[in-house]
Parts: C-alpha cells; structure tokens; sequence
C-alpha cells in the first residue's frame, strides 16, 4: 500500500516504513505527527484519487531527527563589470518514518 500526501506544501509517495527528509517540522526527536492531507491512496490495486483530498484517509509518522542539508551555494556575476557574489545557505529539514498509512472507510 503506498499514498500520494502533502507535507509542508511538497507531495510525496510513502509506504510504510519508508524514511524520507521533508522541511523541518515542528516537534522533537521521537515526536509523532499525522498529516491528513492525503490526495491518493493505492491497496493491492484499488486507486482511490481525492478531489482534491481523501476524507478519512489519515498518514502517521515519527520524527527521527532534525538536521541540516548540503550546502548550496549561490554565485552572481555580472562579466565585465567586477561584480561577484558569493553566498550559501544549509537548508532545514527533518527526516521522518512512515509508520502506518489509514485509508478512509
């Protein structure tokens, strides 16, 4: 069984027990979260597709820790003129556990 779920304005596929970074969440370490907005739902081949959402279909996961991802660096130039910038940023993120996915009944 997998599900199609919005989180933090990205969607994306889960399974249960799958791992995966989204952006930082509220909550610590151990902390468990549910998210409920579920646009699709596949069960051995039964597709259920929401409009826009699946009443009732809830995902649950765990947080596993919060951490920073690979710096990306941002360069500007303008040729012939002298002008470079040189600027980066770690982006926030949180990585999670799918523990059970809840279709609606």
């Amino acid at each position: 069984m997998y599900a199609i779920v919005d989180i933090a304005g990205f969607q994306f596929n889960v399974e249960q027990g799958k791992k995966l970074f989204v952006h930082r969440l509220e909550g610590a370490e151990g902390d468990k979260v549910s998210f409920d907005k579920v646009l699709l739902t596949d069960h051995d081949g039964e597709v259920k597709v929401g409009a826009p959402l699946i009443e009732g279909a809830v995902v649950n996961a765990t947080i596993l820790q919060n951490v920073k991802g690979d710096k990306v660096i941002v360069f500007k130039k303008k040729r012939r003129k002298g002008y470079q910038k040189k600027n980066g940023h770690r982006q926030l993120l949180t990585q999670i556990q799918i523990d059970e996915i809840v279709a609606a009944s």
